[in-house]
């Protein structure tokens, strides 16, 4: 993602806090992995990148680069993959994670404090919405792969929604900006569903 993508420079995504949407956007992922059968840790996901094991090893591995970022260092210090866990413990680590995370953003400073992201250099708030906007598409993505709802809360979602249309805009995508099209969404979808859509992301 370059820097230009993601710089969020609209009035909403540099006024608005962040912090409350995503433990919002945690709490329903965390329901989601707690759900998951260990049974099902194989089944491919709508991201070709992950089956469900490795999607909620990414999760928890996103977790960690907020986490990061809210301590001033860089989210690239943290792997965007956590291997080796146990099976049986994956949807515990998840959930140790997101304890962990929530007081480390309890400093209103952190918001405006610049931080180093994969996408570039951003204010705290800024890396919160991209983190944010991952949590429910993934969410989405193991939702749909596991058979859930596929639906958060929805106006979470179309929250969401509204400050990622400004920050990463329906093109250009691929190359540095690592999503593909945008996925036109059914007349049905939710706005949970059409969150995923712009992230290039389908059933």
């Amino acid at each position: 993602m370059g820097a230009r993508v993601l710089a969020m420079t609209t009035p909403t995504a540099q006024q608005t806090d962040p912090r409350p949407l995503y433990r919002d956007a945690l709490g329903w992922v965390r329901g989601l992995v707690d759900t998951v059968p260990v049974a099902r840790y194989g089944d491919p996901t709508p991201c070709a990148d992950f089956d469900v094991r490795t999607l909620v090893a990414h999760l928890i591995a996103t977790v960690g680069r907020a986490q990061a970022v809210s301590l001033g260092e860089p989210a690239i210090s943290r792997p965007s993959m956590i291997e080796g866990i146990p099976d049986d413990d994956l949807a515990a680590t998840y959930g140790r994670a997101v304890d962990d995370l929530a007081p480390l953003w309890s400093n209103d400073a952190v918001l405006d404090s610049m931080v180093q992201v994969p996408w570039g250099e951003v204010p705290g708030r800024g890396a919160l919405w991209g983190y944010l906007d991952e949590a429910l598409v993934h969410g989405w993505d193991l939702a749909v792969a596991t058979g859930q709802d596929v639906e958060a809360d929805p106006a979470l979602a179309q929250a969401t929604f509204a400050a990622v249309v400004r920050f990463l805009p329906a093109e250009p995508r691929g190359g540095p900006v690592p999503f593909g099209p945008v996925v036109e969404p059914t007349a049905d979808a939710g706005p949970t569903e059409r969150l995923a859509n712009w992230a290039g992301h389908h059933r």
